[in-house]
Order: C-alpha cells, then sequence, then structure tokens
C-alpha cells in the first residue's frame, strides 16, 4: 500500500472515530447548550423585570400583598411574583414541577428574592423543559450535517496536500529506484522540493547508488582485465604441454603428469572464458540484432548436447510451436543461456529420466518451460541459485564452478527476461524462461 494511501487512510479513519465520538456526546452537548441558551434567556427576562420595578414600582405587579402570576396560553413560560420572608434569600437556576391548572409540568425555572419597598419579594420565572427539548432534534441534524460536510472537505484538503507534499517521494522513488537498471553511472538530478528531509533523501539516494555503481565498474573491470590478462599465460601453458607430448624420450609418469596439469589448465581456461562472457553481457558489448525460431534454437541445442542425453539414457521432449520468432536478440547469447539450462537439466538428472520443453503463450509475454525429472532444488537454497561461484550441496561432486546459472541470468538481464523457477527436493525442477512480446507468432485467443 501506498504511503499517499495510508495517510488518507489514516486521516479518514481518525475523522470517522472523532464523528462517532462527537455523534455519542451530541445530545448531551445540545442539552447543555440548550440549558444554557434557556438559562440566559431567563436571566436577561429577570434583569428586565427588575429594572421595570426599579422604575415604576413593585405595586405595578402586587398591591396589598397579593401575589403575582402570568401564564402563556399552553403553559409553556410563566412569570409569578410573591412576597417572600424578610429574612429569605435564593438565586437559583434548576428543574423543578409545578402544578398549573391542576397539570403538573416541568420547567427550567430562575428563583431570585430581591428587596423592594423595604419587603422581601420572590421572583420565579420558568419555561417548560418540553419546549427547550424540542430544538435538540434539529440542532442535532444540522450540527451532525456541517460536521459530516466539514470531515469530508477536509478528507479531501487531506488527499490533495498528502499529494502535492508526498509528490517529491514519488518523484525520488519513480527516477532514482524503480526501473533503473544497475549498474548505470548517471548525473545528478536534484528533485525540487522544499522538504528538507526529502532533499536529504534524494541527495543520500544519489549517493549510494553512485558508491554502488562505482563499486560495480570497478568490479566489471577487474573481471574483463583480469579475464584477458590470464588468457595469454594459460594459452602459453597449454602450447608448451602439447610441445612437450611430442618429444619422444618423455616418460609415462610425467606424461600422466602432464595430462592432470593439461585437465586444470581447461578447467581454468574455461572459468576465464565463463568470466569473460559475463563481463562483456554486463557491459553491452553484445547487439540484439537477431531474429530466430525458438523451436530452431532449442533444436539446435539439443544436436550440441545429444550425446550426453544419449550416455545418461535421457528422453528430450521438445513442444515448441513452430511459428513462434524470438526478435531483437543475440542468438549466441540465447543458445548459451539454454545450454546452461538443458545441460544442467541433464547434469543433475535420474538416469533413464526425462527433460521436457515447452512452450506457452501467456497474457504479457511467451513462457518457455525446461522441466526435469532430476533431483531438484532445496527450498533454502533457491533464492541463492544465480549468486556467482555459489555451488550447491548437490552439485558438489560435480564438475561445476559455480557460474552456470549466474550467466543464464546475465544474459536473461541483458535480454529483459525474466526467469522463474520452482523446485521440489527428489522430484525435479522447472526453470520458466519469460519473453517480453518482441516475440511473434500466433497466440491463440486467451
Amino acid at each position: 500500500m501506498k504511503l499517499q494511501t495510508k495517510l488518507t487512510l489514516f486521516n479518514a479513519i481518525s475523522k470517522l472515530v472523532i464523528v462517532t465520538l462527537f455523534i455519542l456526546l451530541l445530545p448531551n452537548i445540545i442539552e447543555n447548550i440548550n440549558k444554557s441558551y434557556t438559562d440566559s434567556r431567563l436571566v436577561k427576562q429577570k434583569d428586565k423585570l427588575l429594572q421595570i420595578v426599579h422604575e415604576r414600582g413593585i405595586k405595578n405587579y402586587i398591591e396589598d400583598g397579593e401575589s403575582y402570576g402570568s401564564y402563556l396560553p399552553l403553559k409553556e413560560e410563566y412569570v409569578s411574583l410573591a412576597e417572600a420572608e424578610p429574612g429569605y434569600y435564593l438565586d437559583t437556576i434548576k428543574d423543578e414541577q409545578r402544578v398549573v391548572e391542576r397539570d403538573t409540568i416541568d420547567y427550567r425555572i430562575l428563583s431570585h428574592t430581591f428587596r423592594a419597598g423595604n419587603r422581601n419579594y420572590l421572583l420565579e420565572i420558568g419555561k417548560s423543559t418540553e419546549t427547550i427539548g424540542e430544538t435538540t432534534g434539529p440542532l442535532q441534524n444540522i450540527a451532525f450535517q456541517i460536521l459530516l460536510g466539514m470531515i469530508l472537505l477536509t478528507i479531501l484538503a487531506d488527499q490533495i496536500f498528502s499529494s502535492y507534499i508526498l509528490r517529491p517521494l514519488s518523484m525520488i522513488i519513480r527516477t532514482k529506484l524503480i526501473n533503473n537498471k544497475f549498474p548505470k553511472l548517471t548525473v545528478y538530478k536534484e528533485v525540487k522540493t522544499s522538504t528538507s528531509d526529502f532533499q536529504h533523501l534524494d541527495l543520500s539516494i544519489h549517493k549510494m547508488v553512485e558508491t554502488i555503481e562505482t563499486a560495480f565498474q570497478k568490479e566489471r573491470e577487474f573481471i574483463s582485465n583480469a579475464s584477458h590478462e590470464l588468457m595469454t599465460p594459460i594459452s602459453i601453458l597449454q602450447s608448451k604441454i602439447e610441445n612437450m607430448f611430442e618429444q619422444d624420450d618423455i616418460a609415462d609418469e610425467l606424461k600422466v603428469r602432464l595430462l592432470e596439469m593439461q585437465k586444470i589448465l581447461n578447467r581454468l581456461k574455461s572459468i576465464t572464458k565463463t568470466l569473460l562472457l559475463i563481463s562483456q553481457i554486463e557491459n553491452e558489448q553484445f547487439l540484439k540484432e537477431d531474429s530466430i525460431a525458438a523451436k530452431q534454437l532449442i533444436e539446435d541445442v539439443y544436436e550440441e548436447i545429444s550425446i550426453r542425453l544419449q550416455e545418461r539414457n535421457l528422453r528430450m521432449a521438445l513442444m515448441i510451436e513452430d511459428d513462434v520468432m524470438l526478435n531483437h536478440v543475440n542468438k549466441y547469447l540465447l543458445f548459451n543461456l539454454l545450454f546452461n539450462l538443458i545441460n544442467n537439466a541433464i547434469k543433475y538428472n535420474r538416469p533413464d529420466g526425462e527433460i521436457t520443453v515447452t512452450g506457452q503463450w501467456l497474457k504479457n509475454y511467451y513462457a518457455i518451460h525446461i522441466t526435469d525429472t532430476g533431483i531438484g532444488i532445496a527450498e533454502e537454497e533457491l533464492p541463492y541459485i544465480f549468486n556467482r561461484f555459489k555451488k550447491l550441496k548437490q552439485s558438489l561432486s560435480q564438475d561445476s564452478f559455480g557460474l552456470g546459472l549466474p550467466i543464464v541470468m546475465s544474459i536473461a538481464m541483458f535480454h529483459n527476461i525474466g526467469i522463474k523457477v520452482n523446485s521440489e527436493k527428489g522430484t525435479g525442477s522447472t526453470f520458466t524462461l519469460m519473453f517480453p512480446l518482441k516475440v511473434t507468432g500466433n497466440p491463440p485467443a486467451i
């Protein structure tokens, strides 16, 4: 999952949690708001009434000790004024019940005592709690709609802002890492960003890649130079040994030792040629201008290697369409790739076993599967089979230098061919080559 998606998802979930908590708390919040508003209104009514009493006198409401009371027609609000005990004091706002014309009604009541004309009076102003609660539902709906709109706007804003702020990171990944073929020395191109962390990341990645590329380049140059330099003394030694064989007075014991030396030189020459080939491939010293039928290429490999199949009594089945053409390739390198894979299938197969080479049209590529009935590869060794000089446990007794599969990988990467390996210990292995669709032919409808 992309970082931007994670950030957006986190923001959405966090806001959803806030909305949920707000919805749960909303009734209490609205109730408190209503009460606060009602209390404020009651206080204003009290202040207004006291101002009238101050200006006009208490006699406008109470005369000769009588009480004053006023109710709205639906008993939603009332005002009462009565004389109180001289020492009585009260100044509260609370919920209480009152009996009005035989009806018991819940009110929010302001009670306040004051003095006027050397007498103590009790003022009560009440508002029905039922009318207070009538606004709770509409207020909740309005608050929820406003909150929902704000949440959607903030999610959209978060998406736009995160996309903007993370754009340099996406650019760094796309231009500096993804689909970047190593080693490939490149000129540093700064990714424009005002975020110092991304600036530091951009520069650090470039320096790291530059160090890796330099190390790769030095390794390639060393392998190439060393391989070239080794070929000359090896050839000289081989020539001298061959000349010694032509001498008539050479002892049989010396001939045996010379044969052993020649065998060692041949192995050393094979390793040197292989390293030189890998170096040339990685330095892209080969052209990809050939077109060849896949079936013809594998048949050429079969002719080259058929004697080994006969020696081990192995059967090889070839099921490749005649019209499949591999375009923009290097025939020599592809021959080496297939030769190494089929040679391994022979080397690690069981006597009287089988090797099957099949072709398959898939959605985005053409696949060639090379399957054997050999000893298989252990699961823990599969990640390392393409490493140079990595000899698997089953190959320790073989005449192997651990360079066959690295050559296969180098050639495959040079042609942008994917490789997939499936293997089961004691059952066999399948190597799948996935050729990109620079292949021509008549694929079946998929």
